[in-house]
């Protein structure tokens, strides 16, 4: 079929019904998964991919996630050439054959239309436990990779319909949590939404008319990425950011250095002078860390851009292995999604003065904890990640104040909170409060997203706590004149009396019950002068409780009397040099 015959209507068609079944892939694996990391915060992404592998569509509900099936469908595909065949099933989740994280597991499923291969779907989700050390996957005592989990290079756990069970066996008697088996069989069906959907479209217009209209999406997508490149000043532009702590060596500190080099309609990322790996679990993989660097790119794009392989053809992404962002096997690595956020922040610094209209001050820094043990209403294990607590806010920008309380940028878009009831009937726990944190927020012109206070009682003995991540040493940057952040910090209080101030890397165990948690989630950078924010607007915040008469009058230069809530226009003037409005 030559180019002339591209029904430019039909491309458009075939775009959106992509999308529309990856959407519906998401929403089965949102009803049909159990734990709630899955089903509650919807820490997974689905997808479709050529045959060879390429993307041609995805839902990001978590966006760390944009870039983990495609390389790995294309190493499946390869791997097995010759031996994939209808019926089949592939998981996978080793982190050195491409994967991102231990704990995200992926299911594929190949798609075939009149006997030949088309196309894939596939299904990634992070899991409750994958079998290591440590209950819940995350083991910041870690230096190797088996301490860490169990790995699962490509393989086929279904052939021709029929359950390898030897191999089903394998796995999960690796693995510490029945719902984990549960979960894996909602991505099988997600993968079998997304199957018969694609086979009903290609059948509607033929596998010929199909595979035309699909390279010339390809080649429209990559015209539409170019035209974003080309807007960025050709230059090369260099950024930095520091990682903290990497939970072996107290004080140890590792530079993310990037070199983004724009030239016409391409654009190269290179990490080339980013530090060595670490001994512990603080290291990234090439997977993990090209999410993030593609993520953050987009949020600086039009966001109208289809999520295809043409995507990601004019984007180069150099990181050699053995950098902290590409760790060398069989280095420990779980905590490598949670670089996403220093990443972004090398780039955005690296860009601002080219783009300052699209980039944000700094985001907060993730800071999470997981919590594990007996439930003795229930004589049974559980695992929880608290994403109630793990968001701070985001970064403001040119002319709009950052997201409060959205402020782990590889979560920007899609990962949910905990709904409050959900949380106390799946852990033994009792939320004391959640709430936005007054202050939290840097002051600017446009001002940062707050950040949140979460505290809940431990409801069992013998719990578990588990930190990881950043943002307790430095807060997020203002850009432009704009303020900082707050940190970020969790604290145990223990019914005798005693406090304890958790490391950002920390695994705490045989937390008695009555213990008090509680965290505060950092707020964004600010943008721009706070003296040139309305004092309008600071005297409303200040009336509900966004920002403290105290803070109103040290960083905006506005006099807000804490009773009455009126501004008082002489003294805010003198403050500001003349300009009160």
């Amino acid at each position: 079929m030559s180019d002339t015959t591209i029904d430019q209507v039909l491309v458009a068609i075939i775009a959106r019904a992509l999308k529309a079944i990856t959407d519906e892939m998401s929403l089965c694996m949102e009803k049909t998964t159990r734990s709630p990391i899955l089903c509650e915060a919807r820490d997974y992404v689905t997808g479709l991919y050529d045959a060879e592998g390429r993307m041609l569509e995805q839902t990001e509900n978590l966006p760390i996630l944009s870039f983990s099936l495609s390389p790995v469908c294309a190493h499946i595909a390869e791997k097995f050439r010759g031996n994939v065949h209808p019926g089949d099933v592939f998981f996978h989740n080793d982190v050195f054959t491409l994967g991102n994280q231990n704990n995200d597991v992926a299911a594929f499923k190949p798609i075939f239309v009149d006997g030949e291969l088309v196309a894939w779907a596939a299904c990634k989700g992070h899991q409750a436990d994958i079998g290591g050390a440590v209950r819940g996957g995350y083991n910041p005592n870690a230096t190797e990779v088996w301490q860490e989990a169990l790995r699962i290079p490509a393989v086929k756990v279904i052939e021709k319909g029929e359950r390898r069970q030897d191999v089903w066996d394998l796995i999960f008697a690796n693995i510490r949590l029945d719902i984990v088996e549960q979960d894996m069989l909602a991505e099988i069906g997600s993968c079998t939404v997304g199957e018969r959907r694609l086979v009903e479209l290609i059948e509607k217009y033929g596998a010929e008319r199909f595979d035309a209209h699909k390279k010339h999406l390809f080649a429209a997508t990559r015209k539409m990425m170019e035209a974003e490149i080309r807007s960025v000043p050709n230059g090369v532009y260099t950024g930095e950011s520091t990682v903290y702590f990497d939970g072996k060596n107290p004080g140890s500190e590792y530079r993310i250095r990037v070199r983004i080099t724009v030239e016409d309609e391409r654009i190269v990322f290179d990490y080339s002078e980013t530090d060595p790996q670490t001994n512990g679990f603080v290291n990234g993989t090439y997977t993990s860390s090209a999410s993030a660097t593609i993520l953050t790119f987009l949020q600086l794009v039009n966001p109208d851009i289809p999520h295809n392989h043409g995507m990601v053809q004019p984007v180069e992404i150099i990181i050699p292995e053995g950098t902290i962002l590409n760790a060398a096997y069989p280095a420990a690595t779980t905590f490598g999604n949670h670089l996403c956020p220093p990443n972004a922040d090398a780039i955005i610094r690296a860009l601002a003065e080219a783009i300052p209209d699209r980039v944000t001050a700094g985001w907060n820094q993730l800071l999470c904890s997981l919590s594990t043990g007996p439930d003795p209403r229930k004589g049974d294990a559980y695992v929880d990640i608290l994403f109630m607590g793990l968001k701070g806010g985001s970064g403001a920008m040119s002319a709009c104040d950052g997201y409060d309380h959205i402020g782990m940028i590889d979560a920007s878009g899609g990962i949910l909170d905990q709904d409050y009831e959900m949380f106390e009937q799946q852990t033994p726990h009792t939320l004391v409060r959640h709430e936005y944190l007054c202050d939290s927020a840097g002051p600017g012109e446009f001002r940062g997203g707050l950040g949140v206070e979460t505290v809940y009682r431990v409801g069992a003995d013998a719990t578990q706590i588990v930190t990881f991540g950043d943002g307790d040493v430095e807060p997020a940057f203002g850009l432009f004149g704009g303020g900082d952040g707050s940190l970020n910090r969790i604290t145990l209080s223990y019914p005798g009396g005693d406090v304890y101030d958790t490391t950002s890397k920390d695994l705490v165990p045989g937390v008695p019950a009555g213990t008090e948690y509680v965290q505060h989630a950092g707020g964004g950078g600010g943008y721009g002068d706070p003296k040139k924010r309305s004092a309008e607007t600071v005297r409303r915040e200040v009336r509900n409780g966004v920002v403290s008469a105290a803070v109103a009058r040290s960083a905006y230069g506005v006099v807000v009397d804490p009773i009455s809530f009126e501004v008082d226009a002489a003294a805010t003037a003198i403050l500001r040099g003349g300009g009160g409005a």
